[in-house]
């Protein structure tokens, strides 16, 4: 199926999410962009053509502009330009959102100091993926990106998030992975619950999950390939005191149910739901 020109685009900037793995986890949305926009650019052009091809969108004779960490500082003035002359320019990352561990951000950052429009179509990523399918907490997260390559520099780093309030996502190299479990073993706590994925939406997609001594010890000497994403639960946080807990929870009891209540109480303080849920019972019976 063709998709048709849409002539109505919007001078600006549109930045799409391409495929992390499977060809048709792209959004009629950005379909549309790709085959409206007036200049075309991405970090991987082939890339983007074989994208392209499989939707039956042609190129024709738009422009197709590369750039990547590489070359930005020379392709970003011919960007600059097209919306200059008030053209709508597509640019897609080879996979997955532009600007999550992708180039694209000094781009960006000069469309909008520009005055130009900036408009996100959103779709795949990776750490969002990854995220859903490792059976960690979701409600809070934080995205780190790639760990320093030297042990020691890695293990500061890994250091620096240990009392993140929340689930920790990693890209990391199928190379260093091995090495980057056991260190975060080390440095983040061996009991600390963990989840590796990698080639995710792809044939060979791979989900373990375990502590982090437990991957370590599972990946230790293994070679693997393709993508991967470590995420790591939140570690036990400083204890909570009794009065705090209760003053928390007759807070939350005040306009929630026990099971709502102690739901936001655990989130919020970082503790277990159990014994939270079993303290809110007792006082929303009255027990002291």
């Amino acid at each position: 199926m063709v998709i048709p020109v849409n002539p109505e685009l919007a001078p600006g900037l549109y930045l799409i999410a391409t495929p992390i793995g499977a060809a048709r986890d792209i959004t009629l949305r950005a379909l549309d962009i790709l085959g409206a926009a007036d200049v075309l650019a991405a970090e991987d052009t082939r890339s983007l053509r074989k994208l392209m091809d499989i939707h039956g969108i042609p190129l024709g004779d738009r422009p197709l502009v590369s750039y990547h960490d590489h070359n930005a500082d020379r392709a970003r003035p011919r960007i600059m330009a097209a919306l200059e002359a008030g053209k709508s320019v597509v640019y897609a990352s080879e996979a997955g959102t532009p600007m999550v561990s992708d180039p694209g951000y000094d781009l960006a950052r000069a469309v909008v100091e520009g005055g130009h429009g900036l408009i996100s179509a959103p779709g795949p990523s990776a750490a969002v993926t990854a995220l859903t399918l490792s059976g960690l907490p979701a409600d809070r997260f934080f995205f780190a990106g790639f760990l320093p390559q030297g042990g020691s520099k890695r293990k500061s780093a890994l250091g620096q998030y240990a009392a993140m309030p929340g689930t920790l996502i990693f890209y990391e190299s199928p190379k260093r992975v091995a090495a980057m479990l056991k260190d975060a073993a080390e440095v983040l706590g061996a009991e600390r619950q963990a989840a590796m994925c990698r080639e995710l939406t792809k044939k060979f997609e791979e989900v373990r999950r375990g502590t982090l001594a437990e991957l370590a010890e599972e990946m230790a000497g293994r070679t693997v390939k393709g993508e991967i994403v470590v995420l790591v639960g939140q570690g036990d946080s400083e204890k909570i005191s009794e009065v705090d807990l209760d003053r928390a929870l007759t807070d939350a009891l005040a306009g929630h149910s026990v099971r709502d209540a102690a739901d936001m109480v655990a989130a919020d303080l970082g503790l277990k739901r159990r014994p939270v849920y079993q303290r809110a019972l007792e006082l929303s019976k009255g027990g002291g």
